[in-house]
């Protein structure tokens, strides 16, 4: 409802399994026209009478600059914001993908995840539209379908979460497919474990491991790991696309040398212009046409970037500044543990202390055993306080990010 209000939508096209989630005509009588795919439902018209109507004859006069696309953020900090992504933007992206993993004629690109978010949307719609490949949809990701569609589909590339990766490893002989189409399989969102790595990478050699990361206020990524690099540099993110100017700047905006943190300040043509109706959040964030990320990082003398945390997830534990992803990343190689969240809990002698929740299905696994390996993959200050060890997957919004927000508030609900 707020997204719809927001963003002033005149039509809705939706499908039978959301009808009984959309607001009703009373309470957004600006959405005057709404149209179901599959079924009837009452206040819907039939999705087959709307291209009945008459067709445009005329091209619409756009400019390189006008908005194409209002995509929402994931919300994991409050109400969405609309990031408003130009055609430019777009174009832009599409190339950054075809160029840095080397897109050619009959590609075949796997879509499963969400195409309303800037992932599926550009990384796979957009980009197999300007390489004139085929986009192969997946309604519902389910690992032994995934392998199936790839081997059926000959899928050559893909561009998901590594909980995705993790899934169809743990679920799924790899060697009862015919894989053998598939080179590129690219990866954001999250760290990828360098357990997954190097098991992706001894079952599957001929895949190209590539990270990509990006934001939806960057129309999709800005860094990309270059071809070759999956193992040898699996702790980076890559080195930047072409165009994009990134600083990587202390808590005063200036710049800060090779090899130290600070946050990440993106610009380029990738970068939306700001907030669909939202001036305020459009100044705090965006500063002379650079998205302040708010993830913290840094660059080597290469080139190549590695991201520590988001500015907000650090741990500061008795002056020691924890990288929650870092912690995530180690404890992740532990054989039981499917995946895992640190975050910061108060405490009154130290600032803070480190709380990980786990999925795991092993019910030996304590807090004793997690301390003991973390402390032989980190310094002891990076081992957890306290852990939660859960049976069900940790909860993620629509994009596969672990929201942590919703961590923090089962912490405080127990205090």
């Amino acid at each position: 409802a707020f997204i719809l209000r927001q963003c002033g939508a005149k039509i809705a096209v939706h499908g039978m399994d959301v009808a009984d989630r959309l607001p009703a005509p009373a309470d957004l009588p600006g959405l005057t026209h709404r149209f179901c795919v599959d079924g009837t439902v009452a206040g819907s018209d039939a999705f087959d009478t709307l291209p009945a109507q008459t067709p445009l004859t005329d091209a619409v006069p756009l400019h390189e600059d006008d908005i194409a696309v209002i995509l929402y953020t994931s919300g994991t900090t409050g109400q969405p914001k609309g990031a408003t992504l130009t055609h430019l933007n777009i174009v832009h992206s599409a190339m950054h993908f075809e160029l840095c993993m080397e897109l050619g004629a009959g590609e075949r690109s796997l879509l499963c995840v969400p195409a309303s978010h800037v992932t599926g949307l550009v990384a796979t719609v957009f980009t197999m539209l300007q390489t004139a490949g085929c986009t192969v949809m997946m309604e519902v990701f389910g690992a032994h379908e995934f392998l199936s569609l790839t081997a059926e589909e000959k899928v050559t590339q893909t561009l998901m979460v590594p909980a995705m990766y993790n899934l169809f490893l743990l679920r799924c002989n790899v060697e009862d497919y015919d894989l053998q189409h598939w080179r590129i399989g690219g990866y954001g969102g999250a760290p990828m474990p360098q357990s997954t790595i190097s098991e992706l990478s001894e079952k599957l050699p001929n895949l190209c491991l590539m990270n990509a990361y990006g934001a939806t206020e960057l129309t999709s990524a800005v860094t990309i790991l270059p071809m070759g690099f999956g193992t040898k540099r699996a702790d980076s993110i890559g080195i930047a696309v072409p165009c994009a100017d990134i600083r990587i700047v202390d808590p005063q905006g200036n710049d800060v040398p090779d090899g130290t943190h600070g946050e990440l300040w993106i610009k380029g043509a990738m970068t939306v212009p700001g907030y669909w109706d939202n001036p305020d959040r459009t100044a705090s964030e965006f500063h002379d046409g650079y998205w302040k990320s708010g993830d913290m990082g840094s660059r080597d003398a290469e080139g190549f970037i590695c991201l520590h945390d988001r500015r907000k997830d650090m741990i500061i534990r008795g002056g020691y500044n924890i990288y929650s992803a870092e912690v995530e990343n180690a404890l992740t190689a532990h054989p039981s543990v499917i995946e895992c969240a640190a975050i910061g809990c108060p405490d009154p002698v130290l600032g803070e202390k480190m709380h990980v929740f786990i999925h795991t299905t092993d019910t030996a696994l304590d807090l004793e055993a997690i301390k003991a390996f973390a402390r032989t993959k980190m310094a002891d200050y990076k081992a957890p306080d306290f852990a939660t060890f859960e049976p069900d997957p940790l909860p993620r919004n629509a994009n596969g990010k672990i929201v942590k927000n919703t961590l923090r508030d089962r912490l405080k609900a127990q205090a």
